[in-house]
């Protein structure tokens, strides 16, 4: 089942663009995502949050497994809107409005979540909006509940490009590219777990290409 999260105010136009999937989708290994199928087949019935531009695929492998999927384009969302707030000091530099944003895109309408695909989502985001969402994601999952993310360790070089992830019945995600989005954050082990650090439990994946992945359970 797919549900729009985005309630905007009725005086907010809604934009039309949507975000542009190009190019091949390339296989590539995930331990993360393996694991994170295996609680998936193991489980009945799970709300799942996935973040990234609407995958028909994504949505038609979770609800062949029973579970209702929701998804949000926080991404695009965050980086082509406008989302402008005044300096909070005179003659200071205009900021993010992370309440804004968060209201207005991210309301989930009571929903809580058992599982949530938050992919390389903080690596292109706002700084400023990285703590500010990860506290919104724990107030609407279930304890219990499981966030996979993948992290980069460098900020260029290849498979840096802003991706979609597409799932697979298997150990492998499909990445396709899509905006050129650039890597605005890396973050070490230590800094996760800091940002996390509400969370219970941690599970790291290293892997070969300049990225890895943690399982971080709610």
């Amino acid at each position: 089942m797919l549900r729009s999260l985005f309630n905007r105010e009725p005086s907010r136009p809604e934009r039309t663009g949507r975000t542009v999937l190009s190019g091949p989708r390339i296989p590539r290994h995930s331990s993360g995502w393996a694991a994170m199928l295996k609680h998936l087949k193991e489980e009945e019935s799970l709300r799942v949050l996935d973040i990234g531009p609407t995958s028909p695929s994504n949505i038609n492998f979770l609800t062949a497994l029973g579970h209702s999927c929701y998804m949000a384009d926080v991404v695009h969302e965050a980086l082509t809107g406008e989302w402008t707030a005044p300096p909070e000091e005179e003659g200071g530099a205009p900021g993010f409005d992370v309440g804004r944003f968060i209201g207005q895109t991210l309301d989930f309408g009571g929903r809580r979540f058992d599982v949530v695909l938050l992919w390389t989502t903080l690596d292109y985001i706002p700084q400023s909006l990285v703590q500010p969402l990860i506290d919104h994601l724990y107030a609407a999952m279930h304890p219990g509940g499981r966030v996979l993310a993948i992290f980069h360790t460098k900020m260029e070089g290849p498979n840096t490009a802003y991706c979609r992830y597409h799932l697979t019945d298997g150990d492998t995600i499909e990445m396709q590219e899509s905006e050129p989005h650039p890597v605005l954050h890396v973050y070490t082990n230590r800094m996760i777990e800091k940002l996390f650090s509400r969370f219970s439990n941690y599970r790291f994946f290293l892997a070969k290409d300049n990225i890895y992945e943690v399982i971080i359970t709610r």
